[in-house]
């Protein structure tokens, strides 16, 4: 095993982490004891991959793979996941890989989908994924406002990367939303992209108003604070406690740009921030307990 990666593991086992991570989510207690009780555990986290390299700028997807093995989490959003995007990730399908190493469910979100270089070969791909270890009951790639990074002078458009996955825990449906959104100073495109997922999210809900247990994790590229985000706070609870989640840059995090948010009928007992160097970001990880029933 590679010095680098020993390391890695060793820092983690020693507990180099922003909060302590709780036990995995299947021994998290509900209401009412077993599978009978009112509330269903659910560990979730989210992770901005960098496409594979870590802190060092090394191009590394089995440390990633360990990075993610250690959140011990049901559902994973990740953000910066390459499917035959380019050299920087030697061509790989990072979204099949990491699942495979983890044993779990993929579903890969592309905000770019583009022509091969060579006739016959695979499209270059890039955008959000996540990982479940349940059952996934449907997937939808949705379109938000977007600022193209791949074209010139590019304009505010839709277009895809905002991906909903339904996965069945324990018997019960939820939704659960990865994003990434623009990471430019001025905040008018993110804010486009919030009043776009919240009108998505309010889809799921019946005329009624009664919603699904929803999750929405990702990188959010701006501070909780953030004007912008502030739509979001009237549905949605930050799992960390405030000040808690500084998730960026991985070495020395100064600023929280990276979330799990809940929505009613999910409860938060735990959360925290992992201190691995597999990426530019830091995940953050939470033991929720989802309410049965809508």
């Amino acid at each position: 095993m590679p010095l680098r990666r020993r390391c890695a593991q060793l820092l983690l086992a020693a507990g180099m982490v922003a909060l302590t991570p709780a036990p995995p989510a299947h021994t998290v207690p509900t209401d009412g004891g077993g599978g009978g009780g009112r509330y269903v555990p659910l560990r979730a986290a989210t992770y901005n991959i960098a496409a594979g390299s870590g802190a060092d700028h090394v191009f590394d997807p089995a440390r990633t793979a360990e990075a993610l093995r250690a959140l011990q989490a049901d559902v994973i959003g990740l953000q910066e996941v390459d499917v035959h995007w380019g050299s920087r990730s030697e061509w790989r399908d990072l979204a099949a890989e990491l699942a495979g190493s983890l044993g779990m469910r993929v579903s890969f979100a592309p905000m770019y989908s583009l022509d091969p270089l060579a006739e016959g070969g695979p499209r270059r791909e890039f955008g959000v994924a996540v990982l479940s270890r349940f059952p996934v009951v449907s997937f939808e790639n949705h379109e938000i406002t977007r600022l193209s990074t791949q074209v010139p002078d590019p304009v505010p458009a839709p277009a895809p990367g905002f991906a909903e996955v339904v996965v069945r825990a324990h018997g019960v449906r939820v939704h659960l939303y990865a994003t990434h959104l623009d990471y430019r100073a001025d905040p008018a495109v993110r804010q486009a992209q919030v009043a776009d997922m919240r009108r998505i999210m309010a889809e799921d809900c019946d005329r009624h108003g009664r919603c699904p247990r929803q999750l929405l994790v990702g990188d959010l590229n701006a501070t909780p604070g953030a004007a912008e985000l502030a739509p979001l706070w009237g549905r949605l609870t930050d799992a960390v406690p405030a000040g808690g989640a500084l998730t960026y840059p991985a070495r020395q995090p100064v600023r929280q740009i990276d979330y799990v948010t809940v929505s009613a009928g999910i409860r938060v007992r735990h959360a925290a921030v992992a201190g691995t160097l597999a990426s530019d970001h830091r995940p953050v990880v939470a033991d929720l307990l989802v309410r049965r029933g809508r």
